[in-house]
């Protein structure tokens, strides 16, 4: 079924102990674009300024991303600038450069407008809102929000959120939406304000899904080395959310899956900086990791 995200198109300067790029591609409809089209063919609606390269858009083209929904306007894309300490949890804001993306209002184009699965990234949520009022009857919704959203359009997030079939935070930012320090009880707090499904992402440490009774986790894969996490919670929901629009039927066993398919995409971004591990990407690897995680997981058949 038809998968539409909104979000985010940037140039991304980043640093961390290991290495640094500089005005890489970003941005969390990006990643979550190129995560969700190894599933599914991918409508993206963004903004870039005339300063994007057309060979990216036709990279995009080539991964399954339809963007007709790319608004291309007079100024520069947006940047952000950040670093990562050796813990890689969170970024140090240096710099953020809004440009185009300041003046961002979701235009979904008519073609758009009966897509059965939409995702709303990391925007300001009176535009997530502005989104679904666009598009005509989905089947399923899912969001992502952070911490500045929380802060400053807590209203407007928590009148979103009554839309939302799942909708995909860290820790931090569950217990600052409800004032709760134990997580389980945040999560149930969440769910009563409109969400069907809940996923916590906590970083190395893995995912936690709540639906309704049910609790499920998946481990972060172990891996060697951790280049950037920039974009690993993007990539985690285009593997997610590229799954289930491609499953006839969402149920618990289907969300599980899909929860694992989303760790293995993040898992392979964060191997190295910016997109440059997802560009050469194939689904044979995929799978092969999806497998792994399996029996990483499986305590019956030792």
């Amino acid at each position: 079924m038809s998968l539409l995200v909104v979000g985010s198109v940037a140039f991304d300067s980043v640093k961390t102990p290991f290495g640094e790029v500089e005005e890489a591609l970003g941005g969390s409809a990006t990643y979550f674009s190129l995560a969700s089209g190894f599933f599914n063919d991918v409508q993206m609606v963004a903004v870039v300024g005339d300063d994007f390269p057309e060979e990216e858009i036709a990279f995009l083209n080539t991964r399954n991303v339809d963007t007709g929904g790319l608004q291309r306007v007079p100024g520069k894309t947006f940047r952000w600038k950040g670093a990562y300490t050796y813990e890689l949890n969170e970024a140090q804001t240096l710099d953020t450069q809004l440009n185009v993306f300041e003046h961002f209002s979701p235009q979904i184009p008519d073609a758009y407008r009966d897509a059965r699965f939409v995702f709303l990234g990391n925007i300001d949520p009176e535009l997530q809102l502005l989104v679904l009022r666009q598009v005509r009857e989905p089947q399923f919704v899912g969001l992502d929000t952070m911490n500045f959203w929380i802060e400053r359009k807590k209203e407007a997030l928590l009148a979103v959120l009554k839309h939302v079939d799942v909708l995909t935070i860290n820790d931090g930012e569950a217990r600052q939406l409800t004032g709760e320090v134990n997580l389980v009880k945040a999560a149930r707090q969440i769910l009563s304000q409109g969400p069907k499904i809940l996923i916590i992402k906590r970083g190395e440490y893995g995912v936690l899904m709540f639906n309704g009774t049910r609790i499920f986790t998946a481990p972060a894969y172990p891996l060697e080395v951790v280049f950037d996490p920039t974009g690993a919670g993007d990539s985690f929901a285009g593997g997610m959310m590229g799954y289930l629009s491609n499953v006839q039927t969402i149920n618990d066993e289907t969300l599980r899956r899909a929860i694992v398919f989303g760790s293995v995409m993040a898992s392979f971004n964060v191997e190295d900086f910016s997109m440059n591990r997802l560009r050469k990407l194939t689904y044979g690897e995929i799978e092969q990791r999806f497998k792994m995680f399996k029996a990483l997981t499986d305590f019956e058949d030792i």
